[in-house]
């Protein structure tokens, strides 16, 4: 692995090339994004893929990629522009694209905006909450768990958001009618340390799950775009998202093992299935060239 920094003046992006450990065969390189997560959260799966080059970065803000913008929003169409700025760099594209969450959303952005960068794009769970028909209260929901940030720290943050994100169905008044989870049943710590930037439950997520995609640009795009959902996160809210985003665009979800993170190991939070997503991630890609 090498790892190489695209320095704008917007921000100096960090990004790391897993060379194939043999004669890769001219496939195209594998890019694999997150948002929030940076690219130690892509090891373990760029490990099932031995014959292709794979690319994983730091989002901007993130990680190692340090902006000197002074901004903190994560907004998809900036994103979108980053990786195609890394992209360029590589000299190498189009290329094959598996993204994760956020980075699913800063990936419909990309091929939306620029097309000729990905030819197969794989977008896994993107938490689109306009697409959803309960919008307005899952937009509430999400609030629920930044205020609970803002007035009590991560902990609470962070508990407010797995009950969240673990709720199966529309947001309801059952939903909004439970008492705030507490941190300590979710192992997490109660103590508030003062901090609010984390990027996944300040403001700073909200351009992401707020995001449109541009469903025209999307649909007549020459990149194959197949949206992904895990067999474990059936009817939770970014199941419902990847549902929605798959029949917009004229299809339905394929499914992968597991959750959310199925394709993280135990160092990385609750783990997944990654050998068998790797697998099924492969066969994707293979059927579709």
């Amino acid at each position: 692995m090498t790892t190489q920094t695209l320095r704008t003046p917007e921000v100096d992006l960090v990004y790391d090339v897993h060379a194939p450990s043999g004669v890769d065969g001219g496939r195209r390189p594998l890019f694999m994004i997150g948002q929030p997560m940076c690219a130690d959260g892509f090891t373990t799966l760029a490990s099932y893929f031995p014959d292709r080059t794979v690319v994983t970065y730091d989002p901007r803000g993130l990680g190692r990629s340090v902006r000197k913008d002074g901004g903190t929003d994560a907004v998809p169409e900036v994103q979108a522009a980053d990786v195609r700025a890394v992209v360029d760099a590589l000299g190498a594209g189009p290329v094959d694209m598996f993204a994760s969450s956020g980075g699913a959303v800063t990936a419909l952005a990309l091929v939306a905006a620029y097309p000729d960068t990905v030819a197969t794009l794989v977008a896994h769970e993107p938490p689109l909450i306009p697409l959803l028909p309960d919008a307005e209260a899952a937009a509430r929901a999400m609030a629920g768990c930044q205020e609970a940030y803002q007035k009590r720290g991560w902990g609470a943050g962070m508990a407010a958001f797995v009950a969240m994100t673990s709720w199966r169905g529309e947001f309801t008044g059952d939903y909004f009618a439970q008492p705030a989870p507490d941190p300590a049943a979710f192992g997490m710590p109660v103590e508030d340390d003062g901090s609010r930037d984390d990027p996944l439950l300040s403001e700073r997520s909200a351009a992401v799950t707020s995001y449109r995609p541009d469903v025209d640009a999307l649909r007549v795009t020459r990149t194959r775009i197949v949206i992904a959902v895990g067999e474990e996160s059936a009817d939770t809210l970014t199941a419902r998202t990847s549902v929605a985003a798959a029949e917009l665009l004229g299809g339905r979800a394929a499914v992968f093992p597991s959750h959310h993170g199925g394709f993280l190991d135990g160092e990385h939070g609750y783990a997944g299935q990654p050998e068998a997503f790797a697998r099924r991630l492969r066969e994707i890609l293979d059927r579709l060239g």
